[in-house]
């Protein structure tokens, strides 16, 4: 673009990353780093796929094809004033919200000499050291060794480094040079770096913004809905949606916003059954808390004040008389309309799950967790608190609920125990172990089982009006009757619970249901409805017969006479229970409107990530940290915030600070660019001098797996590596200088090429489907190689196992690998960027076992081990700086179970986990970090901000990297050949045994066979 304006050129057309985007925390793909030493053009950084890796390239201002940058990573770089030398960071981590940063991924800056092809590490400190920027003799960088991120400099002729800058708030960030001046922002203020005296200048800088992406208004909210509930009569539904409560007609009628509160996230509204109120949470005044809304209407009542943290949900009882909800210190909370509280319980394990009321509303039915971690029911009598275990702890149970006749509480155990088998060794797993089960209150209450003999049916005797269709409501005459309908039947007293709770476990029975894992379960006493695969089914206890009620799912309050049905994204009220279910007329949520002002709702998001960081971060000390006084911090940039991505880097920043990984920030209502895939052919490609493109190497696949297919490999096409492609959809590639300007769009659509095996116009057409992404085969190739490699350097004796990440796909590449190579006698397990998960102490399992017994039988030279599937020989692990998270832990844990060696460099330091995000009213995902690891034998916390420090240190040489070098590999076949030299081969198959060895006296000679 000219640097007076003007519409910009597009130069590069590289693969389309969909982890491109500016708040995501791996950066903006193809990110503009400077420019070529002769100024003909540009330097950048790209990411084939979704990993940390990102490679430096070069693209000429023409627009043809770039060229790869020989270094095997690159970050921020600069070049020196002669073009001669290169300062740059082999990392890129800036836009990760992780300040104090010592872990393995911390960066040095590095020069790197084109001509004598050395790199050397001018910083080397454990700090991140970054954005080098090289004026004169001069190489200026940004570090917080001094923990702020300051501006130093180091002179490359006396070797010294001195610091510039010496902020002590906030961070310098992002500076750049043009070889004469450096500019940097801090504080939200660009400043002016002036090398030669390293006096700095703030600009005042005065934008006259339009503010196009912070202005609010009026939106239709209908998309983000969080929560539905109902009154027992059905005739209208309160649907909570960005942070607002709607009260809505069922049929016909008035959409009205109850709370208007752009300011604060009003959540988890429900109608209490009576049809009277309308309780919700909403953090209105800076915390959660329960607020009250009469159904016809006034100012909204608080009901509690002073709350001290983060309120989960809340649940009317039967008789609208109270409500009882869950906070984040794990305590179940009872309030009355009128403003009474107390606390009924508190759970020092965990915080309470789902509760449901008994149809008197005189107790409560919940799980907690035993001390042996097995979730038991209980049950509580409101009236003293007093709380009684239904279920034992030697199985897990869940989801407990009272039948509305008050005899019967219905749950969900883990009983059923149904093995599978593994077909990769002698193993087992158990999976669908769910069962619904039935536990009998009183101690002379009948099991609904119970076998009865037939009777003849009396004249008299009428079809039983559940029997009926049930159709949905659709307002006007129906929705009055059926109104009518409720308000009798609310009037009738509810069936008093009688429990006795000697003798409990003896009452309980299984239901024989067709699903054991079925969820949101109500029951008559006669009958039980539950959601299964295909929508809402029915179980007659008297039949024993299970029909579909209908084909939607179902929610259902107790006691009531409607419910709330799901298909997919509409939703539909219906008279319930209902042997079968009619949904005619869905609820119409078109009208939820809300006024949406960006300066109330970012200060709100603002404050509530804060708070889910004080309520939920795993250790509230937080490493030390005032954790108001950060709030004060970074609270005073929101209101500069003109765009979500700004609020999210304020966030980010806050979050930073308590110098732990995992703490992300995920953008809510961003505008987003729809993102074109670019078809790939999954080769390397190049500019001929013809003006045609040469198929330098086509990248081997496997047959396995459809993305280990490249296009130009399948079977009978007939393309070769060194042919040429000299036209796409009949374009001749000699109209582009970049071939992939005529691949955009393509990718997964046939398409023509036209292949030549000269480069030459025409050639024979072939067609082929591009795909979308090339780096599944580039990390095939590398894998498969280093298996080569492997097998070669070490005659066969070693295997190679690449684990990716701690995930799906590990476990498959671990299963896919280890068990083809137990011959082998030893292993080197490559953990090298692994992303992490939490499935390494599966693997680790497999590789700690040690063999107790050897098998064999006749007719087979062959012997097996005892337990199955077990390794006999050393292993050796590999690690480098992007070995991550449960990638961490896996070295971490290898190392501590003293199973072998741990080669490469410090590993990325990040183990502390993550659960699902809190609820923010525009749907803003945030990662609070809450659990960890610890050594069992020290008692002292590990890996966190450091990462794991291998046995032997060696980082591979960029030069040699680039060249095909693996030097941390081959230190690891030296390593494990010299290890092979102590290992103790298992014992063959002994010689046959005599009488003698069994036991028994010997036979004499005549005795033996011959």
């Amino acid at each position: 673009m000219d640097a007076e304006g003007g519409s910009p050129v597009r130069l590069t057309y590289t693969s389309t990353n969909h982890r491109d985007d500016m708040g995501d925390r791996m950066g903006p793909n193809n990110i503009v780093l400077t420019w070529t030493p002769d100024g003909k053009g540009i330097m950048f950084r790209n990411r084939i796929g979704s990993t940390f890796y990102g490679k430096l390239w070069t693209v000429p201002v023409d627009g043809a094809m770039p060229e790869e940058f020989p270094l095997p990573e690159g970050g921020f770089c600069s070049w020196s004033p002669d073009g001669k030398k290169l300062a740059y960071n082999r990392v890129m981590r800036e836009f990760r919200t992780w300040k104090y940063y010592r872990g393995g991924m911390a960066d040095d800056v590095w020069i790197y000499d084109p001509k004598a092809k050395k790199v050397e590490n001018i910083t080397s400190n454990d700090a991140q050291d970054i954005f080098p920027m090289w004026v004169g003799d001069e190489i200026y960088f940004a570090s917080d060794r001094d923990m702020v991120m300051n501006i130093f400099v180091y002179n490359t002729k006396t070797k010294q480094t001195s610091k510039v800058t010496d902020y002590k708030d906030y961070d310098v960030k992002f500076p750049s040079t043009d070889g004469k001046t450096i500019v940097f922002e801090h504080a939200g203020y660009i400043c002016v770096l002036d090398p030669a005296t390293k006096k700095v200048q703030q600009l005042h800088i005065e934008i006259s913004s339009d503010d196009v992406y912070a202005r609010g208004g009026l939106r239709d909210v209908s998309s983000k809905i969080t929560g539905r509930s109902i009154p027992a009569n059905g005739g209208r539904m309160v649907v909570t949606a960005r942070g607002e409560v709607f009260d809505v007609p069922v049929g016909p009628g008035v959409v009205r916003n109850i709370t208007r509160t752009p300011g604060a996230n009003d959540r988890g509204a429900q109608w209490s059954p009576d049809g009277k109120w309308i309780a919700y949470i909403s953090d209105l005044g800076g915390e959660t808390e329960v607020w009250l809304q009469a159904a016809e209407g006034g100012a909204p009542v608080q009901l509690t004040k002073g709350n001290d943290t983060y309120i989960r949900r809340l649940q009317w009882s039967p008789d609208s008389r109270t409500i009882i909800y869950t906070d984040r210190k794990n305590r179940l909370v009872e309030l009355t309309p009128e403003g009474a509280k107390r606390v009924l319980l508190q759970n020092p394990a965990s915080e309470f799950g789902q509760i449901a009321f008994s149809p008197d509303s005189k107790w409560i039915a919940y799980t907690k967790p035993a001390p042996n971690n097995m979730s038991v029911v209980y049950v509580c009598r409101l009236s003293d608190c007093k709380e009684y275990a239904v279920t034992e702890d030697w199985y897990d149970s869940s989801s407990p609920v009272f039948s509305t006749d008050g005899k019967y509480i219905i749950f969900n155990a883990m009983r059923d125990l149904n093995p599978i088998y593994s077909r990769v060794e002698w193993n087992y797993a158990y999976t669908e172990m769910g069962g619904v089960y039935l536990a009998v209150l009183a101690k002379d209450g009948k099991s609904p089982l119970l076998p009865v003999d037939a009777v003849l049916p009396s004249s008299e005797s009428k079809a039983p009006a559940d029997a009926k269709e049930s159709k949905g409501a659709k307002g006007g005459k129906d929705a009055k009757a059926a109104d009518k309908s409720a308000d009798k039947s609310a009037d009738k007293a509810a069936p008093t619970v009688v429990f006795d709770p000697e003798g409990i476990v003896d009452r309980t029975i299984k239901l024989p249901l067709s699903e054991g894992s079925a969820r949101a379960y109500y029951c008559d006493g006669k009958k039980i409805w539950f959601n299964g695969r295909g929508g809402t089914k029915v179980y007659d206890f008297a039949t024993g017969k299970e029909d579909n009620c209908c084909d939607a799912r179902f929610v259902m309050n107790m006691g009531a006479k409607k419910a709330i049905f799901s298909k997919g994204k509409d939703v539909y009220v219906a008279d319930f229970p209902a042997a079968k279910v009619a949904l005619h007329d869905k609820v119409d949520l078109s009208g939820l409107k809300a006024v949406v002002d960006y300066s109330q709702e970012w200060p709100q998001v603002f404050d509530e990530v804060w708070r889910a960081f004080r309520d939920g971060y795993y250790l509230e000390n937080f490493h030390g940290r005032d954790w108001k006084a950060i709030k004060a911090k970074y609270e005073c940039l929101v209101p500069y915030a003109k765009t979500r991505l700004d609020l999210n880097y304020i966030i980010g920043e806050m979050v930073s600070e308590v110098a732990t990984g995992h703490a992300y920030v995920n953008p809510g209502e961003v505008p987003k660019v729809e993102k074109i895939d670019m078809g790939l052919l999954g080769a390397r490609l190049s500019a001929d001098r013809s003006g045609y493109f040469k198929i330098e190497e086509i990248l081997p696949g496997a047959p396995y797996e459809p993305s280990l297919r490249s296009p130009l490999s399948e079977p009978g096409l007939g393309v070769s590596e060194g042919e040429y492609i000299t036209a796409i959809d009949g374009v001749s590639t000699k109209s582009v200088k970049n071939i992939y300007a005529l691949l955009v769009g393509k990718a997964n659509v046939l398409t023509e090429l036209t292949v030549n095996s000269k480069a030459a116009e025409g050639g024979r057409k072939v067609v082929v489907k591009p795909i979308s992404d090339e780096y599944p085969l580039y990390h095939y190739k590398w894998v498969q190689n280093n298996i080569k490699t492997v097998e070669e350097k070490t005659g066969g004796k070693v295997g190679y196992i690449y684990i990716p990440d701690m995930g799906a796909e590990g476990l498959n590449e671990f299963v896919r690998y280890f068990y083809p190579q137990l011959n082998k006698e030893a292993l080197i397990i490559d953990d090298r960027a692994n992303g992490g998960g939490n499935v390494s102490p599966m693997i680790l399992e497999r590789l700690q076992r040690e063999v107790m017994s050897m098998t064999m039988r006749r007719g087979s030279d062959r012997v097996e081990t005892v337990p199955d599937a077990t390794h006999n020989g050393p292993k050796v692990v590999l690690v480098n700086k992007y070995s991550a998270s449960d990638g961490d832990l896996f070295p971490w844990r290898f190392q501590a179970a003293g199973m072998g060696t741990v080669i490469g460099t410090r590993t990325w330091g990040g183990i502390v986990g993550i659960t699902s995000s809190l609820p923010y009213m525009d749907g803003t995902q945030v990662s609070v970090p809450f659990f960890t690891n610890y050594d069992a034998k020290t008692g002292r916390w590990v890996v966190e901000n450091r990462g794991v420090e291998p046995d032997i240190l060696i980082d591979n040489d960029p030069v040699k990297e680039f060249a095909g070098i693996d030097e941390q590999l081959d230190k690891a076949i030296e390593v494990i050949l010299q290890q092979l030299k102590d290992r103790k081969p298992l014992p063959g198959i002994p010689a046959p045994r005599t009488m003698k060895e069994l036991g028994l006296d010997d036979l004499d000679d005549s005795q033996y066979l011959k």
